[in-house]
C-alpha cells in the first residue's frame, strides 16, 4: 500500500475514500484509529489515505481532480438571495 493523500482529519480522508471507491481503487485509510490519541501523537500526518502500489498512478489522478474548493474570504458577506438568511 503506498500513501496518495495526506489528510488533515477523517472527514477529510473518506471524502477522498469515497471518490476513490467510486473510481473502483480499493483504499486503506492509515492512522485512522489513532485519531483518539490527540495529545500524546502528533497532531498532523497521522491520517493517510492509502491504495496499493498497481493502482497509485490511476488514484493520484482522481485525487487530483477533486476539487475542494476554497475557503470562502472572512471579509466578504455571503450572497444569500433574496429572502435568504442564515437561521
Amino acid at each position: 500500500m503506498k500513501p496518495v493523500y495526506d489528510a488533515a482529519n477523517l472527514i477529510d480522508a473518506h471524502l477522498v475514500r469515497h471518490a476513490l471507491e467510486d473510481a473502483g481503487i480499493p483504499v486503506f485509510i492509515r492512522g485512522e484509529a489513532l485519531t483518539g490519541g490527540i495529545g500524546e501523537l502528533p497532531v498532523y500526518g497521522m491520517v493517510q489515505v492509502c491504495v496499493p502500489d498497481a493502482a497509485w498512478p490511476e488514484a493520484d489522478a482522481v485525487v487530483r481532480a477533486l476539487d475542494f474548493g476554497q475557503a470562502p474570504d472572512a471579509d466578504t458577506e455571503p450572497d444569500w438571495g433574496p429572502g435568504l438568511a442564515p437561521a
